[in-house]
């Protein structure tokens, strides 16, 4: 089968040997999306060699125990635990000691004609949800995800720094929980993608009025600089959200989430059931973040259009 592969300090298209997990669900892949984590990934985060991608929608062929998804169109969650720790039988492997991660670590990913996962792992797309929609609950879970983590109500004063893909996802989907929303950006085109959603959208260089403002403030930049700004904007005692994965070492100074007695919180993974029931219910936008769609054939080329700037979603799609 082909596959999108990072192999020796090199992304290219391979014909590889399609998996075949007597204890996994075989899946063949409709729709991937590509990530910055995919991006990032090509320029040495996590150490990741194989096939990339991690948010996918696919059809179920084959399940041996869970002949009920055969023909099922549906989406999987990234991390498969060992099933045996207290995590996983608590039914959440997303921290397992022993997990292997889609497209990220020690697990080829998406981006390819087929990818296996246990099928505790995958859960059926509601006819309502385009495949185009689904692609987006992985990073719409990691979103959403953050509720569980932080809690906001509708009082809670939130500012969402970074106007991209992520970005645009954290905001919407806490504008659900709080009434006083901020989307902090760079471009004017991408902030207003969120206009009609009850969210205050805010030029980066018109963000310095709203300093000591907010007592969450979400980082969703994928740059360094995000993380200074945000510890301007936190009231004392405030919370701040790290969602940015990059490459690299990050200097912050950390005096001063001491002096104003900060919390930081890393949140990386979210449930998927909440985000599909928020695009079931058609709560969250997701068509106006694509860009552009590629073949398989021409994910280098996909890859590179990506990281472009400007560029929202970009999402392969995939033939057999």
């Amino acid at each position: 089968m082909k596959a999108l592969r990072f192999e020796n300090d090199e992304l290219k298209l391979a014909e590889i040997i399609k998996p075949n997990l007597e204890n996994e669900a075989l899946v063949r892949v409709v729709k991937s999306g590509i990530c910055n984590t995919d991006i990032e990934i090509c320029k040495g985060y996590a150490d990741f060699q194989g096939t990339i991608g991690h948010e996918f929608v696919g059809v179920v062929e084959h399940a041996a125990d869970a002949p009920d998804l055969i023909g099922k169109t549906v989406v999987g969650e990234i991390n498969a635990g060992c099933g045996k720790c207290q995590l996983c039988l608590n039914d959440d492997s997303r921290h397992c000691p022993n997990r292997t991660v889609l497209g990220i670590a020690g697990r080829d990913g998406a981006h390819a004609e087929f990818l296996t996962l246990p099928s505790r792992n995958l859960l059926k797309v509601p006819e309502t949800v385009s495949n185009e929609q689904a692609v987006f609950v992985e990073p719409l879970a990691a979103a959403y995800g953050i509720t569980e983590q932080v809690e906001i109500f509708p009082d809670t004063c939130v500012a969402v720094i970074g106007d991209g893909k992520l970005g645009n996802l954290c905001a919407q989907s806490l504008a659900l929980e709080s009434n006083h929303l901020y989307f902090i950006g760079k471009h004017k085109e991408k902030l207003s993608l969120v206009a009609g959603c009850n969210i205050e959208t805010v030029l980066l260089e018109d963000a310095k009025k709203l300093l000591k403002t907010f007592d969450v403030v979400v980082e969703a930049s994928g740059a360094e600089s995000g993380f200074e700004f945000a510890l301007d904007l936190l009231k004392p005692r405030g919370k701040l959200v790290l969602k940015s994965t990059f490459h690299g070492a990050a200097k912050w100074q950390a005096w001063r989430v001491v002096v104003d007695e900060i919390t930081v919180v890393g949140s990386r993974c979210g449930r998927f059931a909440p985000a599909l029931r928020l695009l079931e219910n058609k709560q969250i936008a997701v068509e106006n973040l694509i860009s552009e769609e590629f073949n398989l054939n021409e994910g280098v080329r996909a890859m590179a259009r990506a990281e472009q700037k400007g560029v929202m979603k970009v999402m392969l799609s995939i033939t057999n």
